[in-house]
C-alpha cells in the first residue's frame, strides 16, 4: 500500500491525507509529531463516532515510512471551503449550516476528552511571540472565565467539514477537549476573521468572508439563547493560544487583541 503514497490528496501543519485503496484515505501524521497526538486522536474520533456525531469511522494505527497514521473511512465529498468557492452563492446555507452543527455538538457532553481550558494555558505557556507580562495577564483572564463540559471540536472551521450526500460530515478531530462552547466559537470567529485577513484575499473574497462571518454568528447566537454570548470575553484567550502555532501572516494582529483586552483589564 505503502507505493501508493504519491501524492497528498490533501495536507495541513501536522499531516498530510493520502488515498489507501478505494474505501479508506490515510491521515499521516508529520515526522515531528508526537505518538501520543495519534493515538489520541483516533481514541477521541471513535468516541465522537460513537456518540452519533457525522464523523468517518475509524480504522486501525498504522506506521508508514517512519510515521504514525490513522486509517479513516472515505467520505465522497467535498469540503465546505471548496463548496464556497465553486458555489459562492451557497453562503448563507453554509454559514448557518456551520453553525447548526457545532451547536449540535456543544450540546453533547462526552467523557473522556481533556480539559479546553488546560490547553489553552499549555499553548499561552509555550507561546514565545507572547511577551511575559501580557502571559500572565492573559492566564488571568482565562481563570477568570466559566468553565464547561461541552465537546469542543478546536478548529472547527468550512475546510474541517465535508459536503456529502447524506449531509455535512466533521473531520480532524485532534484538537477536541471538553470545555465552554463560547471558546470553541471564538475559536471559529477568529479563523474567519483573522485568518482570512492574514491570507490576503481580494476585496470581493473579504467582502464574502464579512458576509459569512456575520450569518454564522447570528445564527449560532439564535441556537444558543439560554447561555450568555461569551465570545468576546474569549477572543483575547483564543488569541494568546493562536500565538503559539506561529502563524506569522497572524501576530501582529493577534498580539493587539491581547494587548488590548488585557489594557481593559
Amino acid at each position: 500500500m505503502e507505493s501508493s503514497l504519491n501524492t497528498p490528496i490533501a495536507q495541513g501543519r501536522t499531516a498530510e491525507v493520502y488515498n489507501w485503496g478505494a474505501q479508506h484515505i490515510l491521515k499521516l501524521y508529520r515526522e515531528w509529531c508526537p505518538p501520543e497526538w495519534v493515538e489520541y486522536e483516533a481514541a477521541i474520533a471513535r468516541t465522537i463516532v460513537a456518540a452519533g456525531i457525522p464523523t468517518p469511522a475509524v480504522g486501525e494505527i498504522v506506521e508508514v515510512l517512519n510515521r504514525r497514521g490513522i486509517i479513516y473511512e472515505r467520505v465522497k465529498g467535498v469540503s465546505m471551503l471548496a463548496d464556497l468557492k465553486a458555489r459562492p452563492w451557497t453562503i448563507i446555507r453554509h454559514a448557518r449550516g456551520l453553525a447548526e452543527l457545532q451547536a449540535k455538538i456543544h450540546r453533547l457532553g462526552i467523557t473522556g476528552l481533556g480539559s479546553y481550558r488546560s490547553s489553552l494555558a499549555y499553548a499561552i505557556e509555550k507561546a514565545t511571540s507572547l511577551p511575559d507580562a501580557l502571559r500572565e495577564k492573559t492566564l488571568k483572564l482565562l481563570a477568570a472565565l466559566p468553565d464547561g463540559n461541552a465537546v469542543c471540536h478546536g478548529d472547527f472551521h468550512p475546510d474541517n467539514i465535508i459536503v456529502t450526500a447524506s449531509g455535512p460530515v466533521v473531520i480532524d478531530w485532534m484538537t477536541a477537549k471538553a470545555g465552554n462552547p463560547w471558546a470553541d466559537v471564538a475559536r471559529t470567529s477568529m479563523i474567519l476573521t483573522i485568518g482570512i485577513a492574514a491570507a490576503r484575499v481580494g476585496p470581493i473574497l473579504s467582502t464574502l468572508s464579512r458576509l459569512y462571518h456575520s450569518a454564522y454568528l447570528h445564527r449560532y447566537q439564535a441556537l444558543a439563547p439560554e447561555v450568555s454570548d461569551r465570545r468576546e470575553d474569549w477572543l483575547p484567550v483564543i488569541a494568546a493560544a493562536r500565538l503559539n502555532e506561529n502563524i506569522v501572516a497572524e501576530r501582529e494582529t493577534l498580539l493587539q487583541i491581547v494587548e488590548k483586552a488585557t489594557e481593559r483589564g
